[in-house]
């Protein structure tokens, strides 16, 4: 298994959605707030926790799609925190495109770091530990913006940005393997 042909494969499901919907909505994201995208990541979050417990969906949507709006909105923090929020979109498709793809790529060299040091750990667990590890992450950010970003020894809200981007790229993997091995 190449780790990182698949996180690519990944982002490239991730990539071509985000760039679809920014054909259809613009970058509409760039007016959330901080707090808004935190609460957008933790109902995408939840969503995903509510599946695997009730192994049902009453509106048709599956796991998957929830984990890649976690990459993709992860992104739109990466993005929202280097660029600040707006009222009104101030971003053309092919600027934040370029965003896009220098912030995959960071989650991507971050991964492939943390991938040597763990020996490929995530590998050995189980897709709903990657969603309570996502949540965890997210109430983090909650806390730290409720600090208003004075923190004592804590990472920074981009380093669980990237968490949760990395987390959920292994739950595309995973689901997608998964799948692959029921159509055999």
């Amino acid at each position: 298994m190449d780790t990182k042909k698949e996180f690519e494969e990944a982002m490239a499901i991730c990539r071509d959605l985000f760039e679809k919907k920014l054909h259809d909505y613009g970058a509409s994201w760039r007016i959330l707030r901080p707090s808004s995208l935190t609460d957008q990541l933790f109902i995408k979050a939840k969503r995903i926790r509510s599946l695997e417990i009730k192994k049902v969906s009453m509106v048709g949507e599956g796991i998957l799609p929830e984990f890649i709006a976690l990459i993709n909105y992860g992104i739109v923090g990466l993005i929202q925190m280097e660029r600040g929020f707006t009222d009104e979109v101030d971003v053309s498709t092919e600027e934040a495109m370029d965003l896009y793809d220098r912030h995959a790529n960071e989650a991507l060299q971050l991964m492939l770091r943390k991938n040597h040091d763990y020996d490929e750990a995530w590998r050995g667990m189980r897709v709903s530990s990657y969603t309570d590890f996502i949540l965890t992450k997210i109430q983090r950010i909650k806390e730290i913006e409720n600090l208003d970003g004075d923190t004592l020894v804590s990472e920074g809200i981009d380093s669980n940005y990237m968490d949760i981007i990395n987390y959920a790229v292994f739950g595309v993997i995973k689901i997608n393997e998964q799948q692959q091995r029921q159509l055999a």
